[in-house]
């Protein structure tokens, strides 16, 4: 038995979340997984309602969860940020969810605004460092609302922050390749063992400080990692690269910042933000999981709104679990579904939300093969 404590959160989020719920009742079925789904009153609503945000026994209960799946967090009558701090954020640093996993894919009849890009070119993974750097909260206002203020945040970095996370990108790696090399290594790199490949982005040149930390720590790590090609390159060229040329990366690990920003921009390259999906994980804890395209409010309460991300996040969600072979299934059965819709855009995918989630429970019930 899994415990997964559920927020459909605020907007859209509760609707995309039904449906991912219907998908993992559906192949817990079909795969004879007990899962306990525990939904939780989390979101504007309650805030406007209670004033409470995130209580101790909202952390309590979601301690003893195995994982937390969520739909969207934020109030168009809530100052922006209030809910952002006080249930993401805080979630991320009180669990250590110190990773950010954010699979890069393009599905077939899925368009990309890359022109002439096949799938085959996308098919990458960010980590992103997600409780340090400049989210961390440091930094001061000085003669505020003075013509001399000055404003500080400071990127900050501890050596273990920075090693765990390039440790679990290098084990990404290792993970993404167990059967067959990446297909981006030349003849020569797979006759002489290599697997796959680990990028470090940063901006070595200008934030000299922290990422002479990361580049240290990242060509220590990489010694134990022999089989792993690796090599750095500014944020600002991973940006052209992600459009240009995609099909150069296999995994990228970088800072909380930049990772912020990077995975935005990837998420429109595999089709935009109603397909992608990520984990904010603690290996050795509570992790959440969920799709990344924000309320949506203009969309909410309409049944037009895309829940594949959502469902993504459902599929990342069991294979951190270990369930693997439903984790397995779950994709193979999104995407037949999605060779069937018109567009990934919200309103125009020939289907309606809940007809999207109904399609993949039934592929999850007849097929044969995944």
């Amino acid at each position: 038995m899994k415990k997964i404590a559920v927020i459909g959160g605020d907007g859209t989020g509760p609707e995309v979340v039904s449906e991912g719920v219907k998908v993992l009742n559906a192949v817990s079925k079909r795969h004879d997984i007990s899962l306990e789904l525990l939904p939780m009153d989390i979101n504007g609503e309650r805030y406007l309602r209670t004033g409470d945000i995130l209580t101790d026994q909202d952390l309590e209960q979601l301690n003893t969860s195995d994982a937390i799946y969520l739909g969207a967090i934020g109030h168009p009558d809530i100052q922006p940020g209030v809910l952002e701090r006080g249930i993401l954020l805080k979630l991320r640093f009180d669990l250590d969810q110190y990773i950010n996993y954010r699979p890069v894919k393009l599905y077939p009849n899925v368009d990309s605004p890359i022109k002439h890009v096949t799938p085959e070119a996308i098919d990458y993974v960010v980590i992103r460092e997600n409780t340090g750097g400049l989210y961390s909260g440091i930094g001061e206002f000085k003669e505020k609302n003075t013509p001399n203020e000055v404003a500080t945040q400071a990127m900050v970095y501890t050596y273990k922050q920075v090693e765990r996370c390039i440790r679990f990108a290098f084990e990404t790696v290792k993970k993404r390749h167990q059967s067959t090399p990446w297909r981006g290594l030349s003849q020569d790199q797979v006759s002489k063992g290599m697997i796959g490949q680990l990028t470090l982005c940063g901006k070595t040149n200008v934030l000299t400080y922290v990422f002479d930390l990361w580049e240290r720590v990242f060509h220590d790590v990489a010694k134990e990692y022999p089989t792993i090609n690796t090599n750095y390159t500014h944020v600002d060229a991973v940006c052209v690269h992600m459009i240009e040329r995609p099909e150069i990366f296999d995994v990228i690990v970088t800072s909380n910042m930049f990772g912020d920003i990077i995975t935005d921009l990837a998420a429109v390259t595999q089709g935009g933000m109603g397909v992608a999906a990520s984990g904010n994980i603690n290996p050795d804890g509570v992790s959440m999981f969920e799709p990344i395209g924000g309320t949506a409010p203009l969309f909410t309460g309409k049944n037009e709104i895309n829940p594949i991300a959502a469902i993504s996040a459902a599929h990342l969600m069991l294979d951190h679990l270990g369930f693997n072979e439903a984790a397995d299934h779950v994709e193979s059965a999104k995407i037949k579904v999605i060779q069937q819709m018109k567009s990934m855009l919200a309103g125009k995918m020939g289907f309606k939300t809940t007809e999207i989630g109904n399609m993949i429970c039934n592929e999850i019930y007849h097929m044969a093969h995944f």
